[in-house]
């Protein structure tokens, strides 16, 4: 018997990344399908994305002061978010494994239960190597897909 609390649901995403870097914006915008699904006191958001170098998977795990993003496949990344807090994440590359650190400044996930409608909020200052890489506003929209009937 399946346990409610742990379904995966089928969601539409759109992520969006603001980055600023000193006088430089640059924005990232992708938009595709995934899951949504609460587990424990834990919600997670998965979905893959589709590049020229092939498959990257990712899974978004945040609970009730916690994140993290994980990536594997085409690429690997390790990026973890504690409000107020540094955390130590990775970025893997074909040049080797490069240290990132981020400074959490927003955490946030409003679901709408009923229709499995929300987004989530991170704003943090990113660091690779020790230099400042600049600040990210990340936004993921996500509404339940229904299928057809």
């Amino acid at each position: 018997m399946s346990q409610p609390s742990a379904q995966q649901v089928p969601v539409k995403l759109q992520v969006t990344t603001h980055i600023y870097n000193g006088k430089n914006k640059e924005s990232i915008e992708w938009i595709g399908f995934g899951q949504y699904l609460e587990k424990d006191t834990n919600k997670y958001i998965k979905y893959e994305e589709i590049i020229e170098e092939g498959t990257i998977k990712t899974i978004i795990k945040v609970t009730e002061k916690e994140g993290l993003i994980l990536r594997s496949g085409a690429v690997k990344m390790r990026l973890p978010f504690l409000i107020n807090k540094q955390k130590v994440g990775s970025y893997e590359s074909p040049y080797g494994v490069f240290q990132l650190v981020t400074d959490t400044k927003r955490l946030e996930l409003e679901v709408q239960e009923q229709t499995t409608t929300g987004s989530l909020d991170i704003l943090y200052d990113l660091k690779m190597q020790g230099s400042n890489n600049g600040t990210y506003h990340m936004t993921i929209s996500f509404k339940e897909e229904k299928e057809e009937e």
